[in-house]
C-alpha cells in the first residue's frame, strides 16, 4: 500500500509540474466582400470549332496509320462539312478561306486516292491548315504543326 500512494504521489506531482501554454488570440483576417458577382457561362463551340477539333482527332489517327504503313481506310465524309458548318465569327468565312477549305480538302481526299504518297498528301494538307491557320485563327497552330510526319 505504501508503494501504491508513493507512486500515485509521484504521478501527480510529475502532472502538476507540466507547463501549461498561453494561448494567445489569432486575428482574424478581413476577406473584401464581393462588390460583383459573375454568373459562369458555359463555353460552347460553334459548329466550326467542333468539325475542326473532329477533323484534328481524325488526322491524328491517319497520321499513325501512314507512318505504320496500315491501310489508309476511306476518306471520311464529314470533312466536307467545312464548306457549311457555322462559324463562331461568320465574316471569316470569307473568299481565302474557302480558297483554304478546297486546297484542305483535295489534299485530304488525295491521301485516300494515292496511298503511295499518303504522306506528301497528308502534310500538304497539315500545310493548308497552317496557312489558313496563320491568317484567320492562330490558337491552334501549335497543335496543328504536331500533326506533321517528318
Amino acid at each position: 500500500m505504501k508503494y501504491f500512494f508513493t507512486l500515485l504521489f509521484g504521478i501527480l506531482l510529475l502532472s502538476s509540474c507540466n507547463k501549461q501554454e498561453e494561448k494567445k488570440p489569432v486575428a482574424k483576417k478581413e476577406v473584401p466582400a464581393k462588390t460583383e458577382s459573375k454568373e459562369f457561362e458555359m463555353y460552347e463551340m460553334s459548329e466550326m470549332a467542333a468539325l475542326m477539333e473532329q477533323m484534328y482527332v481524325d488526322n491524328q489517327r491517319l497520321k499513325e496509320r501512314i507512318k505504320n504503313g496500315d491501310t489508309i481506310g476511306k476518306f471520311p465524309s464529314h470533312f466536307l462539312e467545312i464548306h457549311k458548318s457555322a462559324m463562331t465569327d461568320e465574316s471569316e468565312n470569307d473568299a481565302f478561306f474557302k480558297k483554304q477549305a478546297e486546297i484542305f480538302i483535295n489534299s485530304q481526299k488525295l491521301i485516300y486516292e494515292d496511298p503511295k504518297n499518303a504522306k506528301e498528301h497528308f502534310n500538304a494538307g497539315v500545310s493548308a491548315c497552317l496557312a489558313c491557320h496563320q491568317v484567320k485563327c492562330a490558337g491552334p497552330i501549335p497543335r496543328i504543326k504536331k500533326l506533321f510526319i517528318e
